[in-house]
């Protein structure tokens, strides 16, 4: 159980406090990277560039005894749509074999920095092949298999996964309600190096009206095919209300618990949630149309970390996660 090291402002002295918090009550921390491609195309080594993106936090998280899960993003993570912001800014794309190089030395440099429990070589690759140009998820495919090997070949030998959408998996992410189950064959096909399966869900994008409307076998059903160990690597539900979608900071702590029955009944070996706090989405810069604000109240505490109602669900959990 645990999160990442995302903060709810761009203040050093609160990122650090909601570190301090959260530590408290996790046994290990997920590390959520972005490819470094602006560094790497300006002529800096993946070395340089994974060393000054994840070391003194990697550092952090084992000062405080977490082991490290690592999930590389190497599309838009708000926009599965697009490319990562940085290449489309330079004119560039994955499907280049030269950008997918830098991917493969980067995977080779950031394990040698972070020394993570599990590698993550692509995040929600349903929902990828679902949104993106089919180009863009082929070179998703190529550029994750080929790390794959690249890692082997050295001897590393941490298990390997990709993330899939859940809530694309039961296909109701793109109308936002029920609709034909459509599962995850293609990735189990397309990625066979995978040793366990992450799995990204918001499941009240996708519909459901309250926790208790989702089936017990959410997650269960996902790896049917495959006997793999299941990883929660981001998620959550909103305190807030957005548009029709009605919540509370109450809905949100049932949910927790509600997420913790389909984590049990799929046997899941872990849980993340990327926000510990709400997030101030007016101290970030967005582009227009940015969906960050679906995000932003997703946290066990407030942006002035003051803790929600989910904050108390969450510990009695981790209390019977360590007996």
């Amino acid at each position: 159980m645990g999160f990442s090291a995302i903060p709810p402002t761009t203040n050093q002295a609160t990122a650090l406090a909601s570190l301090d918090m959260w530590s408290t009550r996790a046994d290990a921390a997920i590390m959520h990277v972005d490819v470094q491609w602006a560094a790497m195309l300006a002529g800096m080594s993946a070395a340089e560039a994974a060393r000054a993106n994840a070391f003194d936090l990697a550092n952090y998280y084992r000062a405080h005894n977490l082991p490290i899960v690592l999930m590389l993003d190497v599309t838009n993570g708000l926009a599965r749509s697009q490319e990562a912001a940085e290449l489309v800014a330079a004119g560039r794309s994955i499907t280049e074999p030269a950008i997918q190089q830098l991917y493969r030395d980067y995977v080779l440099a950031i394990v040698d920095v972070v020394r993570p429990t599990h590698i993550g070589l692509a995040a929600e690759t349903n929902l990828i092949r679902a949104a993106a140009p089919s180009a863009v998820y082929d070179a998703v495919v190529t550029m994750t298999n080929a790390a794959a090997s690249d890692l082997r070949s050295r001897g590393v030998a941490t298990p390997l996964y990709v993330s899939v959408q859940v809530e694309t998996a039961w296909g109701r992410l793109a109308g936002g309600g029920p609709s034909a189950y459509v599962g995850i064959d293609d990735d189990l096909r397309d990625f066979p190096f995978i040793d366990a399966l992450g799995l990204s869900s918001y499941p009240y994008l996708g519909g459901f009206a309250t926790p208790d409307d989702i089936p017990t076998d959410y997650y269960s059903r996902i790896a049917a095919t495959r006997s793999l160990p299941l990883m929660v690597v981001e998620g959550g539900w909103s305190s807030g209300s957005l548009g029709t979608f009605q919540s509370s900071p109450q809905l949100q702590a049932r949910y927790i618990h509600r997420q913790s029955e389909l984590l049990d009944a799929a046997n899941a070996v872990a849980v993340f949630q990327l926000t510990f706090t709400d997030i101030d989405v007016s101290s970030i810069p967005q582009p227009p149309g940015s969906i960050l604000p679906l995000f932003a109240a997703l946290g066990m505490v407030d942006t002035q970390l003051r803790p929600k109602p989910a904050l108390a669900v969450w510990d009695s959990l981790y209390a019977r996660r360590r007996q």
